[in-house]
């Protein structure tokens, strides 16, 4: 009985909680120069979309990772977009997120250029919901992100108490410490690291990804290192292995967010129990995929991008290769097409079924054998 009562326990909570901000993100591309003061600079892109942890959040989701988040949402008209994109658009869970009055929303422009983006923000701190004391309202989930830039969040403990798998980040570190023994605690008990390799060189005072790795496993079951086109670094203590995965080469329109794509597959992996070195080809490959559209929340992957983007592979290439999983996937995940981002806040984006390799269709079977040459 106590086994039957564990499973249907599972199958009540979500795949992944998140909290943290959520911003309107307002993205520029095709910047020809960089700003400098007292010029006008055109662009020949923008694109506006839910960002911040939002990012996140709708990645994990469109793969398909049953997703609740926790946040602030101003009580302004972009608050309502924020809101609606979420929860309508994306299939969100915002049981624990408010709707603050008086508070507007945060606002980020993003600036595209040379491969890289800047970023201008203006904020205010939200209302203290629930300052100084545990959520218990707080959703079970397999698995949560926490951003321990700063203090531990104390919704950690009931997290681990749960058995929830924490995947931590940290980000740039402001004040230039970069104080390994202190983040080395703020790290106890959570289950993954995923930090870029900058942030990782700097915290364990390394000079390359795969020494910054190796420091970090000591800290974490699950350590994982970015490094752009350089690929991709794991260590993962449960089964011993370590594996380094090579980034993809795509049109890149727009890097924001690429690196919560990322950890939105490799959780999807995780969570699947994948072996490591396909859980850094699946999340390089949605990264990648990723920074081909606006916006960071809005041009995550679901399955039908990744099904298209399998499809044009060619037969016999090293991506053929690599890939090959996809062929068993593919065909159990459903395959539906989201809205992109665009100019305006005011359009909405359509959605459809993926219905060619839809796992509630007969169709699958055509999928499996065009792809194998059968």
């Amino acid at each position: 009985m106590a086994d039957d009562s564990a499973e249907q326990d599972n199958d009540e909570a979500f795949d992944l909680f998140v909290t943290g901000p959520v911003f309107l993100d307002i993205i520029f591309t095709g910047l020809q120069e960089a700003p400098v003061g007292g010029r006008e600079v055109m662009t020949s892109g923008m694109g506006s979309s839910p960002g911040g942890v939002a990012t996140l959040a709708v990645a994990a989701s469109r793969l398909g990772l049953r997703t609740s988040l926790g946040a602030a949402f101003g009580d302004d008209m972009y608050g309502d977009y924020l809101w609606s994109t979420l929860a309508d658009d994306e299939s969100i869970d915002l049981t624990t997120s408010r709707r603050c009055s008086g508070w507007h929303s945060p606002v980020t422009v993003s600036l595209a250029y040379d491969q890289d983006r800047a970023m201008i923000t203006h904020a205010h701190n939200p209302p203290q919901i629930d300052a100084g004391r545990p959520n218990p309202s707080r959703p079970r989930a397999r698995a949560a992100f926490a951003d321990l830039a700063h203090d531990r969040p104390d919704w950690i403990e009931d997290a681990l108490a749960n058995g929830t798998l924490v995947f931590a980040d940290v980000g740039w570190d402001p004040t230039g410490s970069w104080d390994a023994g202190a983040l080395s605690s703020r790290l106890e008990g959570c289950h993954a690291f995923v930090p870029n390799a900058v942030e990782a060189m700097a915290y364990t005072g390394t000079d390359s990804p795969g020494a910054a790795l190796e420091r970090i496993r000591d800290w974490v079951p699950l350590a994982v290192v970015t490094a752009g086109s350089s690929g991709s670094y794991a260590a993962d203590a449960a089964t011993g292995e370590t594996a380094w995965a090579p980034a993809l080469t795509v049109p890149a329109l727009d890097p924001t967010g690429a690196g919560d794509v990322f950890l939105a597959a490799l959780l999807a992996g995780t969570l699947r129990e994948w072996p490591i070195l396909q859980r850094l080809r699946f999340a390089n490959l949605c990264a990648a995929l990723s920074v081909r559209d606006f916006g960071g929340a809005l041009a995550a992957p679901g399955w039908a991008a990744i099904c298209d983007w399998w499809e044009a592979v060619e037969p016999g290439s090293w991506l053929a290769r690599d890939y090959a999983f996809l062929e068993d996937i593919l065909p159990t995940v459903e395959h539906r097409t989201y809205g992109r981002a665009v100019a305006t806040i005011g359009f909405v984006g359509s959605h459809h079924d993926h219905a060619r390799h839809d796992p509630a269709r007969p169709h699958t079977r055509d999928f499996r054998i065009a792809r194998r040459g059968e």
